[in-house]
Order: C-alpha cells, then sequence, then structure tokens
C-alpha cells in the first residue's frame, strides 16, 4: 500500500477532522452557490460533476442548487468527513481516500477547490493528471494564486501550504484544454465572500 504524504496525513488525521466545523453553514452554502454561478456561467447544464477533496459536501451541494440533477461525486481522505458526506450523496458516490488512489469513471465537470494548494509539490504532476482523467469536458480550480510556487505557514504549521499557477501547468501540460473562462472572489466581498479565491474553468477540446 502507498504510504501518504506528510500532507496528505495530515488532512486524513485529527486536523482534516477538525476542519469538517469550520465549514458548514448556511452563509458558506449561499456564498457558495453564488461562487459556483460565476465561475460555471459560461456552462449551461452539468449532468455529473466529481470534486476531489469534498470534505461534507458544502460544494457539491451548492452545485446541486445550480443544477437539480446533476450526480455528484465526492472524493475524501478524512474518514469523519467521508461519513458526513455520504448522508449526502450517497454511500456508492463517495470515495474514501487520497485523491492520488481514484481511478473511477470520468464526469462532465472535475474540479478541486482549496485542494491543490495542500499537496506536496512534487505530488502535483500527478494530481493534475487525476483531476484531467476525471473529466470529460471542464475542470475547474479554485485556488490561491501565485506566478511562481511559493510555500507559506499554515495555521502554525509549515509545508502544507503552496501556492502556484495551478491551471498554468494544467494548460502547458496537456495541450488539449484551453481556457474558458477565469476570476477572483474576494474574502471581503459585501454579498458572497470567498477565502481570497483565483478560479480557472477549462475545457477539453
Amino acid at each position: 500500500m502507498r504510504e501518504l504524504t506528510p500532507q496528505e496525513a495530515f488532512w486524513a488525521g485529527e486536523f482534516g477532522a477538525d476542519y469538517i466545523g469550520r465549514n458548514r453553514s448556511e452563509e458558506l452554502l449561499a456564498s457558495n452557490r453564488a461562487f459556483f454561478e460565476k465561475a460555471l456561467r459560461k456552462v449551461e447544464h452539468i449532468a455529473s460533476c466529481v470534486e476531489f477533496g469534498a470534505n461534507v459536501g458544502m460544494n457539491l451541494k451548492a452545485l446541486a442548487l445550480l443544477y437539480p440533477a446533476v450526480a455528484t461525486r465526492g472524493v475524501e481522505i478524512n474518514p469523519n468527513a467521508a461519513g458526513e458526506l455520504r448522508k449526502l450523496i450517497g454511500d456508492a458516490n463517495v470515495f474514501e481516500a487520497s485523491l492520488f488512489d481514484w481511478a473511477g469513471e470520468p464526469a462532465e465537470l472535475s474540479f478541486t477547490k482549496g485542494v491543490l494548494i495542500h499537496i506536496n509539490p512534487d505530488m502535483v504532476p500527478a494530481a493534475y493528471d487525476r483531476l484531467y482523467a476525471a473529466s470529460s469536458r471542464f475542470i475547474l480550480v479554485a485556488e490561491y494564486y501565485s506566478p511562481n510556487p511559493v510555500a507559506i505557514p499554515y495555521r502554525g504549521h509549515e509545508d502544507r501550504l503552496f501556492k502556484r499557477d495551478f491551471a498554468g501547468d494544467m494548460l502547458d501540460l496537456f495541450p488539449d484544454l484551453s481556457l474558458l473562462d477565469y476570476g477572483f472572489v474576494y474574502r471581503r466581498d459585501p454579498t458572497a465572500p470567498q477565502d481570497d479565491i483565483s478560479w480557472f474553468l477549462m475545457k477539453k477540446s
């Protein structure tokens, strides 16, 4: 069995479990809905999606409000969060493991939101491969952006948060990807704040 990276173990353990309490509220759900409405404004319909690092499903729940018929699936490494996610989307739709171990069927949209930033930089290319393979049409990455790779402290921990141009990497790595839309959501937005997220919507040709 593959040994988890320190970053994976960090989120699979107590810190990941504690994160659950900070990741659910009606305010967050409303903000997430507004976020996806903006990020997917050039997409008329999505029949299926898969989220890597789904936690308890606040993003998937918001997507289901926008696309009521969407089939949602989630990949989640933390057992506590995966248990909560099962209650929302059903056991068969939850893959409780690292995103690196996922090998399911593609969905129309694959996405991450605040997940790639927590992956060991040596493993980021493998994460790109999973995101790419998981999509039949669209890929959305919503992460902290930096034109150059940089590590910054995260809640008192070192080597747990990394910023870079994730979308740029993917566009260079996969020639059939094109940039469909992009934007930024500010933490001080008066109606639908997010955590200073830069988002990039890409489409397979």
